[in-house]
């Protein structure tokens, strides 16, 4: 018998006119499937006991992590075997159509999480490269749009963590699922209030997600930002802190801040890493729009590295950071901020408040 035919998209959106349903419950079955093959994965298991996630390993609920394995069509194969179609493996995301028809897995050696709907339906996954993975290979992939999932529209962790944000526990924005998890076991034993960490599909941070952190019950609390500590993690706050506070956010911005290179994962490996975590995100989180003073400070040093070591450099450096004064969402919250340019800047107060007034002088007599 050959190939079984596959009919070609017609749409960018794979899965449009195939059941819902069926592409939900293909999606399952892949969830189990990726399950029951991290049981005989060693190198993975090994890898998430060692990034201080082995008590995922050991439990089946609530995150169902899995592992692709390397071959090329091993779900795929698994799944036909089980009644779904070639159209139906294809517009689930599960598969893709190479040469000559074939299909092969969208997900090859990859440690697998599930990505579900409000509903707590598998829609997805986020695929984290195995540790034998070659040079140059993605570290994260994510599932392609479909019927049933549209990353820009839905955060991961968010149903596996219910009745945490039903308890209004604050809600932190990180960057992965590996961070999800860590944040997760740093308060699987503590019955108080704590922080619980959601993500984005493997995107940046859209509109739409960023109104449902707003609307998150523990939101009028504060929103924490955790992101890793370098460029990518700086620009990841300044975008959060655009999107979180239009058009008013319900509580205070706080961003929680890690040694250069880590990231919550990483810290939850250390000695006494869950209480070192919870205080990172709780005790020791500072405000967004600081942070974003010294990203905006730090970026300018960058490219001018004597920009400090005179006082027009100072004054340049006052000018590129006083629009940040009339972002504040209260007098206080501008006070703090001018206090901390007059502390980056070694300017007096005075020369901060002279520029901020020219700089709004300025914009209202812009056209």
């Amino acid at each position: 018998m050959g190939e079984p035919r596959l009919t070609p998209p017609s749409s960018p959106t794979r899965g449009l006119g195939l059941d819902p349903g069926r592409l939900i419950a293909a999606v399952e079955a892949a969830v189990t499937y990726y399950h029951d093959q991290l049981v005989h994965a060693d190198g993975p298991r090994a890898y998430l006991v060692d990034r201080g996630l082995g008590a995922i390993v050991e439990r089946e609920w609530p995150w169902r992590v899995g592992y692709a394995p390397a071959g090329r069509s091993s779900l795929t194969r698994h799944l036909r075997s089980m009644g779904f179609s070639d159209d139906e493996l294809v517009g689930a995301g599960l598969s893709r159509c190479v040469r000559a028809r074939r299909l092969t897995d969208v997900f090859r050696d990859r440690i697998v999480f599930p990505v579900r709907d409000p509903a707590g339906r598998a829609v997805a996954f986020l695929g984290r490269a195995g540790p034998a993975a070659r040079d140059g290979v993605p570290k994260y992939i994510n599932s392609p749009g479909t019927a049933i999932y549209d990353k820009g529209r839905l955060l991961f962790g968010v149903a596996e963590q219910q009745d945490r944000l039903d308890a209004r526990w604050t809600p932190v924005l990180v960057e992965g699922p590996a961070d999800v998890l860590a944040v997760w076991l740093s308060y699987s034993r503590s019955g108080r209030q704590g922080a619980v960490a959601l993500a984005p599909c493997g995107i940046m941070l859209t509109c739409h997600q960023a109104a449902m952190l707003r609307e998150l019950p523990g939101a009028a609390e504060g929103i924490v930002a955790a992101f890793d500590a370098d460029s990518a993690g700086r620009e990841a706050v300044d975008r959060a802190w655009q999107l979180l506070r239009q058009p008013r956010s319900p509580g205070p911005l706080l961003v929680a801040e890690f040694a250069a290179g880590a990231d919550p994962a990483d810290l939850l490996r250390q000695p006494n890493g869950r209480a070192q975590l919870r205080a990172a995100l709780q005790q020791r989180a500072r405000p967004m729009l600081n942070a974003l003073v010294d990203h905006r400070l730090a970026r300018l040093v960058e490219r001018h590295p004597r920009l400090l070591e005179d006082i027009d450099g100072r004054c340049a450096a006052v000018r590129a950071l006083v629009p940040l004064l009339y972002e504040a969402a209260s007098p206080d919250e501008a006070v703090r901020v001018g206090r901390r340019i007059v502390e980056l800047t070694a300017v007096g107060v005075d020369t901060v408040a002279i520029t901020a007034l020219t700089h709004l002088i300025e914009a209202l007599h812009r056209p």
